[in-house]
């Protein structure tokens, strides 16, 4: 499970420069979904061979420049409770201030990993001038300039090394092939009540393993014949230590359990329809390759004419095209409507996810509708595709070997995936294409 490295500090230090920075070397890797908000508030990084999930709580704050000193406490105090790691960014140029001096009391008390990061350190003068930031009393306290990138091979070095072999000691008691479903969405869409009318008051059914962070529970169902993990992220968190409703929050929960999921099972509020943190979110799982099941909470407060649920679906996916092979449930949780549906969906997603399909099944198929539709030819020459097959990897990949991988332009791609799905069940479920030399 990937680890969140969170970068905190007042506005204009440069947070989301060096956001950008740690995670550049995958920027190229990974496209931003059309329809997500073009806040880049989180992204993934490799380094050493480690993954982890950066957060650059900048993208939260509105207008910066006159924002309350008591945003930020909270932002810190939040990325204390959910990051792995912290990384304090401060500026060389304005030296220590008092809202620095305040975060760094805030950071000390933590037991959680805090890096501290002296930015725009780009001269001799500089470098002279940082010394003072030794002062704020971290060990691991590094100068280095975000535009140019000096310093920050350091930081990462160390992030890598701070990371824990097995991200996730929980993973190593709960039984491998039994599905993770994660409940994701914003505040007050009905989540928990999702969940305990799931778990209910019969505890019988259940087994609590707790992970390694005290607040991530996975829940064993095994009743009905149906057996998974429910990961309820909210846990046994202190009541009233943040607000709820902050933004940043909600986030910062959903990427842990999109992280810790096989699959998500995002609410939305019929009332408010999708909103653009939920878009995020569902680019979130795309690009993690999880297995997705929207849900559309509180229906039984929706007027209702013939059509209304259908309109409602088309809209929907229009929405969160390109990515609309997704299955859309209408339900009440408060009227327990179409709960126990959700679930049998979201275990056809994970059997979608997992399945594996036949190399001859594959070519036979699919190299005959690539000679009835062929890629546009490069330069005059015509692009062979000579063989597909599946990749061993925990979600639907294929390569299709051909003589000019570089050539295929995506529109053929696009064409391609429509393909697989059609003739393949990936509801729910991203697939990677990939063009290889033969």
């Amino acid at each position: 499970m990937s680890q969140i490295v969170a970068i905190v500090g007042r506005p204009n230090v440069g947070k989301s420069t060096l956001f950008n920075r740690l995670i550049g070397e995958r920027k190229a890797i990974i496209d931003d979904v059309s329809g997500v908000t073009r806040d880049r508030i989180y992204g993934f990084s490799n380094w050493n061979g480690k993954d982890f999930t950066v957060v650059d709580t900048g993208g939260f704050v509105k207008g910066s420049s006159d924002i309350f000193e008591a945003e930020i406490r909270r932002q810190v105090e939040i990325a204390i409770e959910e990051a792995s790691i912290i990384v304090f960014l401060t500026d060389v140029t304005t030296g220590i201030t008092d809202l620095d001096e305040e975060i760094a009391r805030m950071l000390r008390k933590t037991p959680k990993k805090v890096l501290l990061a002296v930015n725009k350190v780009d001269n001799a003068t500089r470098q002279l001038t940082a010394n003072e930031f030794w002062s704020l009393g971290f060990d691991n306290t590094f100068f280095l300039s975000s535009i140019s990138g000096s310093g920050t091979g350091e930081l990462l070095d160390l992030i890598s090394e701070m990371l824990p072999e097995d991200a996730d000691e929980a993973s190593n008691k709960l039984v491998p092939d039994i599905p993770k479903i994660a409940i994701v969405g914003q505040p007050n869409v009905g989540k928990s009540s999702m969940i305990n009318a799931l778990v209910g008051e019969e505890r019988n059914i259940v087994t609590d393993i707790a992970g390694t962070t005290r607040d991530s529970i996975y829940t064993l169902y095994n009743k009905f014949d149906k057996k998974f993990y429910l990961i309820d992220t909210a846990g046994i968190r202190k009541k009233g230590k943040v607000h709820e409703d902050l933004e940043f929050y909600s986030v910062m929960r959903a990427i842990k359990a999109i992280e810790e999921a096989d699959i998500c099972i995002l609410m939305i509020d019929a009332q408010a329809g999708l909103e653009s943190q939920d878009l995020n979110i569902i680019g979130l799982v795309q690009k993690r390759k999880k297995g997705l099941v929207v849900v559309v909470n509180k229906w039984d407060l929706i007027e209702k004419e013939t059509n209304t649920a259908r309109d409602f679906e088309t809209k929907l996916k229009d929405k969160i095209a390109p990515f609309n092979d997704v299955p859309i449930l209408f339900t009440s949780v408060l009227e327990k409507q179409r709960i126990f549906k959700t679930i049998e969906v979201a275990l056809e997603v994970h059997e979608n996810r997992i399945q594996k399909i036949k190399t001859s099944v594959l070519n036979n198929l699919m190299l005959d509708i690539i000679e009835k539709n062929p890629p546009p030819t490069f330069r005059g020459k015509s692009i062979k595709i000579k063989y597909v097959t599946q990749l061993p990897l925990y979600y639907p990949a294929f390569v299709f070997y051909c003589n000019y991988p570089d050539q295929i332009k995506q529109s053929y791609r696009n064409f391609i995936e429509n393909q697989l799905r059609k003739h393949f069940k990936f509801t729910g479920v991203s697939i990677s294409v990939y063009f290889r030399d033969k």
